[in-house]
């Protein structure tokens, strides 16, 4: 079934960059990587449909919850993967701390967002920061926001990976509040 979306994805020309299963059982998680905070959300939203439609051909219910079954292991995400011009060429570490330090400065405004039911996912344990409270850091899969290895060994280019949104989140509404804050950051 998850070949099979992914095959669909591919077909219906999104970008989708690569599949792989997830902590939970049953749990699979896909990567669309798209320009332009418009053109994602669109991609996101078709992907979605795509797999309501397949999960329908095997009798599968597709759950975007963000914690689907309560126990000891991971909820469901979307993470969030952005960058601008400016990160991708900068070269300066100061550059991504200072947009982290912002986004940091707008906790509220990003959760309320970022997703109904957000809070069983985001307790601090199961790779996630706690719901109230924000932290970024190189390669650490616990903080709000993600800087990727591949950012600090590509001499500070690349991009930053925000871990708060849900699985259920719009994407639309989270690029937006992402595109918003980044612009605002003193860099």
């Amino acid at each position: 079934m998850v070949e099979e979306h992914l095959d669909a994805c591919i077909d219906a020309g999104l970008n989708i960059e690569g599949i792989n299963a997830e902590v939970m059982k049953g749990q699979w998680e896909y990567q669309i990587f798209a320009k332009g905070a418009k053109n994602a959300g669109d991609q996101t939203w078709i992907a979605r449909y795509l797999a309501e439609r397949v999960g329908e051909r095997y009798g599968v219910r597709i759950n975007l919850h963000p914690k689907p079954v309560a126990g000891d292991w991971n909820g469901s995400g979307m993470h969030a993967n952005f960058s601008n011009g400016l990160m991708r060429t900068c070269g300066e570490e100061k550059v991504f701390t200072a947009i982290c330090d912002e986004f940091g400065k707008y906790i509220t405004e990003h959760i309320a967002v970022y997703g109904a039911d957000n809070d069983q996912r985001l307790t601090g344990k199961h790779e996630t920061q706690s719901i109230d409270k924000f932290s970024y850091g190189v390669s650490d899969r616990g903080a709000s926001i993600r800087i990727p290895i591949s950012t600090v060994e590509g001499g500070w280019k690349g991009r930053l990976e925000d871990r708060r949104p849900a699985s259920n989140a719009d994407p639309y509404k989270v690029a937006a509040i992402i595109v918003k804050t980044v612009k605002s950051a003193k860099v």
